[in-house]
């Protein structure tokens, strides 16, 4: 593949759910996931863990395991409007496309699942009582250790020509997962990414202006540039 910029690549990794059933070489997919190790990871850690799923049972397990969360999605987005910044022909297409990937999920020749293995600190029993509660809500901050890993699979997906997508909702099914992986109680799945050549192209992504999402010094107050 001929080399692109890292701004070609965030400006055109669009999310792609059609994907071909060509097969991707094993040595492009040891490259994305070296790409994938380079992110940050909480106090170097590296607690992460990719698998890599081939094999073509396992793949339909978890393409039927996806698919059975459609019924969840469409009851969560049942009379949804499109929001504001998205004309409704543009809204039917990426539907159309969630809808599509519920069906073929499987069918992807690599599933890539990130997950990441629980962390305990030794010193967290000998914390004052009070300490203790403010890290209770502290396990959404889990998640800053592996998702920067997944946007440079995507990346790294971008730059090869491949398509691939976070998606996150097989959590529904989170034990299924767990036994159709072998996953150890200690490791908990992140993402479900389907890796593949794209049946469409990559693209110019569209996106709200910074001035309407981004603010100077307190909430409401627009950033300027």
């Amino acid at each position: 593949m001929a080399e692109i910029g890292l701004f070609e690549a965030m400006y055109t990794a669009r999310a792609i759910r059609r994907i071909k059933t060509d097969p991707v070489p094993d040595e492009i997919i040891s490259k994305v996931l070296d790409a994938a190790i380079r992110a940050p990871s909480g106090s170097n850690a590296q607690s992460w863990v990719f698998i890599v799923v081939k094999d073509a049972e396992k793949r339909k397990q978890l393409g039927a395991l996806y698919q059975k969360t459609s019924g969840i999605l469409l009851k969560l987005y049942e009379g949804a409007k499109p929001p504001p910044h998205m004309d409704p022909a543009k809204y039917e297409r990426w539907w159309r496309s969630v809808l599509y990937l519920f069906d073929h999920m499987g069918e992807a020749p690599v599933l890539i699942v990130p997950c990441l293995k629980a962390t305990t600190f030794s010193g967290a029993a000998s914390l004052p009582d009070d300490i203790k509660a403010r890290m209770a809500g502290a396990a959404r901050l889990a998640g800053s250790s592996i998702y920067p890993a997944v946007q440079n699979i995507i990346l790294a997906c971008r730059a090869f020509g491949l398509g691939t997508v976070l998606t996150t909702i097989h959590a529904f099914y989170e034990e299924e997962v767990r036994q159709i992986l072998n996953l150890p109680p200690d490791v908990q799945s992140y993402a479900l990414m389907p890796v593949g050549y794209p049946k469409g192209k990559h693209g110019p992504i569209s996106r709200k202006p910074v001035s309407e999402v981004a603010c100077l010094d307190s909430y409401g107050k627009p950033w300027p540039g």
